[in-house]
């Protein structure tokens, strides 16, 4: 699964703290599929065509190829962010795939709820409940809730 990237340079400026043995893309690909697992890239692969593998690939590269990747904060910090950011940029969506991934990080039912209660104070109290709501639903999926 490693492959040696041609030209990785780990002392230049945009590869700080990057692991060269893996191109960014196919890092972050793994990233993701180990957070959201096999089922979910597959779907996800199967959506893919002319017009959004662009920024599939610019998730996959930049988001968790390059980011989620660094080191300085683990998986589950980064998912507590996400969360909390989404709930505050009012993002269901996203927050759907991101409370699922918390969940796989590691994070608990507690500190999900806390999380988003405390956006709630920085980002209006709107934003919060919905955040709640979309919480609930993936709670419930994954057997955390009644």
């Amino acid at each position: 699964m490693q492959a040696l990237v041609a030209g990785c340079d780990a002392e230049r400026p945009g590869n700080i703290g990057v692991e060269c043995e893996m191109d960014k893309l196919e890092a972050g690909r793994a990233i993701l599929t180990d957070m959201m697992g096999s089922e979910f890239m597959e779907r996800r692969d199967a959506r893919r065509n002319s017009f959004n593998a662009t920024i599939q690939d610019y998730s996959d590269e930049v988001c968790f190829g390059t980011v989620w990747s660094r080191p300085g904060l683990d998986r589950k910090t980064r998912s507590m962010l996400n969360v909390a950011m989404l709930t505050a940029l009012h993002r269901p969506a996203q927050l759907r795939t991101h409370v699922e991934s918390a969940i796989k990080n590691g994070c608990t039912l507690e500190e999900i709820r806390e999380i988003i209660l405390h956006a709630a104070v920085y980002a209006g109290l709107p934003s919060s409940v919905e955040g709640f709501k979309v919480a609930e639903e993936v709670l419930r999926q994954h057997g955390m809730m009644e």
